[in-house]
């Protein structure tokens, strides 16, 4: 395994990020287990979570499996840098949602409870709320990180400008401020290159990629269709690209066989080489998935590939591979 710093702080995280949001209601708790279990063993230390993870199981049932883990000992814990979310609603009263240092607090002791251990490494907004203010938020994480109750901060679905908002909001209260954000990024969907990934750089903020096939769609979903698999292949977001971009997702997967590489790892390997990347979030469902998403760290995509990967799946800017403003002026 292969690990790097978390943005610009001195925490050591493993460059494949295991996802949970599976667990509970797409992947038994015996097989959860079995998941974390072997991702230790893969040496990958890094574990993404949210409290609202639970599907149709409900809120909060995926941080429950991750605390029964833990709780079997082994180190488990101490082996895992743990970070979770808050933000989406966790009740339908008021104050159970967003980032009031109301429901701060009430989300983080929830969460703690749930997740079985006394401290969260990474705490992560999972999403932006513009209507309370900065000095407020920064105020109540602050007294979350005096109490002991999170070691570190990051963000999900920001902008740039939100970035810029909260590090210099940070830096007036002299904070460390975020250390990660955690971005919807792909070869398909690169808009974050505009600003994120270029504000990320700038305040020493690790971008942890979700969603990196896609949805599926970057994984060989039309090799998987033609051999009768690809159940997430047939989902409304995976009909409607495929309608749109089909010939593109073709090349993409001719251009993998070419290689020798499958199209997953592929899509794995071409975020680990992106400059600002901590990791990507993967979901594995099964074992032998996360056994599979092993092969994207071997992979080095050389510059040829990494030009035809551009062309297929253009930068989105009509000036190239370019960060803002010059990619819509001069």
């Amino acid at each position: 395994m292969e690990y790097t710093r978390l943005g610009r702080s001195g925490l050591s995280v493993s460059r494949l990020v295991l996802g949970t949001m599976n667990f509970g209601p797409e992947t038994s708790e015996d097989d959860s287990h079995a998941i974390m279990d072997r991702a230790h063993g893969h040496g990958i230390n890094f574990f993404d979570t949210a409290d609202v993870y639970g599907g149709t199981k409900g809120r909060g049932v995926t941080e429950e499996i991750i605390g029964r883990w833990f709780a079997t000992g082994g180190g488990r814990r101490e082996k895992t840098v743990l970070a979770t979310k808050a933000y989406l609603p966790m009740g339908d009263w008021p104050n159970e949602s967003r980032l009031s240092a109301l429901h701060i607090r009430r989300a983080c002791d929830a969460s703690l409870k749930r997740l079985r251990t006394d401290h969260i490494d990474l705490y992560q907004l999972h999403h932006v709320d513009r209507d309370t203010p900065w000095e407020e938020i920064w105020e109540a994480l602050g007294i979350l990180r005096q109490q002991g109750k999170v070691l570190y901060f990051g963000s999900s679905n920001f902008a740039g400008w939100h970035l810029a908002q909260a590090q210099e909001a940070a830096r007036s209260r002299h904070f460390l401020g975020l250390v990660s954000e955690q971005s919807f990024y792909n070869l398909m969907t690169r808009w974050i290159e505009l600003e994120v990934l270029p504000a990320a750089r700038h305040y020493g903020v690790g971008v942890i990629p979700w969603s990196p096939l896609y949805g599926g769609v970057l994984g060989g979903v039309l090799r998987k269709q033609r051999e009768g698999g690809a159940s997430r292949g047939n989902s409304a977001r995976s009909v409607d690209v495929l309608a749109k971009r089909g010939d593109a997702v073709e090349a993409y997967e001719k251009l993998c066989a070419d290689i020798g590489e499958d199209p997953a790892h592929v899509a794995l390997a071409w975020l680990l080489a992106q400059d600002g990347v901590t990791g990507p979030i993967i979901g594995p469902r099964t074992v032998d998935q996360l056994d599979g998403a092993q092969r994207a760290l071997a992979i080095t995509l050389d510059g040829g590939t990494l030009a035809k990967l551009d062309e297929l799946f253009p930068p989105p800017a009509p000036n190239g591979a370019k960060p803002a403003p010059e990619a819509y002026a001069w």
